[in-house]
């Protein structure tokens, strides 16, 4: 990739409102970043923003020399070296900074995560986890966070390890893990799609845990309440057909909670990396399996009929997520033509994807 189309695919990628959903579906209509980086104020305009900014040229240029004095660089995901769990996905983070080894990338992955409150013996497990993996040949990734996460880092670094962090590349978080962040960047490898110097938010925590289980062949839960961050990574698996795996734990223990639920739920019953291994060992080394995701197909409606359907789908759209299927099987009208009305109202920042290929008021 040349660096002129590698800003213009950084400044796409950190447009508001432009997700890995609404950067796939620009490539798709414009060709490319630079291509759709031109018709991004028309569309969101039409839409009804008021005062829609693109990011500059320049500020793209100084966060990928900023990233390069760190030692770091920025994978865009139709490059080869884009992690190959992620770039089979519907709509993967259309770029990704990477501080460390990228090489460890294009290695297979297990994912290991867990509650952040672990009592010692679920920190002992994921430790003897973690190293048996790791010399069977798995790089083990996970979020960095304290508890499981942190056991599972440390047990691999000389192995291979990858950590998944919910801000930039160079903001260590949480702030006691900081010999733990060094450690991974001089032996490992730690990768975002978030902005240099972006302090970690509740919101990005999910898309986070989509990467965790998105680069891997399958997710480890070793310890989980319900309703934590695990069982989300765990969710997010299921989605995207990897394997999930789940530790066992006592019935009293309120941090056994959703990992016991993941194994009445079909999840396979973890008591060694023996269980692991055996079921991955078949699919190592083989591709990753692609969704069939046709590219939303290009409008040609005139200005008078595209103002018609705009005002029918902002007339059925609600607080109530809706499947984009049905709202067009509602209005009536050409699907490419309601798909460029929801990106225009995207672009807006007035409408907002839901999972299952669903849209809502924001």
């Amino acid at each position: 990739m040349q660096d002129n189309e590698r800003r213009a695919w950084l400044r796409l990628a950190r447009t508001e409102n432009v997700g890995p959903v609404t950067f796939r579906n620009l490539l798709a209509r414009f060709g490319s970043a630079a291509a759709a980086l031109e018709e991004l104020p028309r569309l969101a305009q039409r839409g009804g923003a008021k005062n829609f900014v693109l990011p500059g040229a320049d500020e793209a240029a100084r966060e990928l020399d900023a990233l390069t004095k760190l030692g770091g660089r920025v994978i865009a995901s139709c490059e080869p070296d884009y992690p190959r769990g992620l770039a089979a996905l519907e709509a993967p983070p259309p770029v990704l900074s990477v501080l460390g080894h990228p090489h460890l990338l294009q290695k297979e992955m297990i994912a290991i995560v867990g509650a952040r409150n672990a009592s010692a013996l679920a920190r002992k497990f994921a430790d003897t986890l973690a190293r048996e993996l790791g010399f069977a040949g798995l790089v083990v990734v996970s979020g960095m966070a304290r508890g499981i996460d942190a056991s599972a880092h440390d047990a691999a670094l000389a192995v291979g390890t990858v950590a998944v962090v919910a801000g930039g590349v160079d903001v260590i978080y949480p702030p006691e893990n900081e010999k733990l962040y060094a450690a991974i960047k001089n032996q490992g490898a730690i990768i975002s799609e978030m902005p240099l110097g972006e302090a970690p938010q509740a919101r990005h925590f999910p898309r986070r845990n989509r990467i965790i289980s998105g680069v891997a062949r399958g997710v480890v839960v070793v310890e989980a309440a319900e309703k934590s961050g695990s069982l989300i990574t765990a969710e997010c698996a299921l989605d995207q057909g990897r394997e999930v795996f789940a530790v066992p734990g006592s019935p009293l223990d309120p941090r056994a909670k959703g990992a016991n639920r993941l194994i009445r739920e079909g999840a396979t019953l973890t008591e060694s990396a023996q269980d692991i291994l055996a079921v991955l060992s078949p699919m190592l080394g083989a591709g990753f399996a692609e969704p069939e995701a046709p590219p939303p197909p290009r409008a040609g409606a005139s200005d008078a009929e595209a103002d018609r359907i705009r005002a029918a789908v902002e007339e059925a759209l609600g607080p109530a997520p809706v499947e984009i299927d049905e709202l067009i099987r509602q209005i009536g009208a050409p699907a490419a033509a309601v798909l460029t009305v929801i990106l225009e109202l995207e672009l807006a920042g007035r409408c907002a994807r839901q999972p299952g290929n669903r849209v809502c008021w924001r």
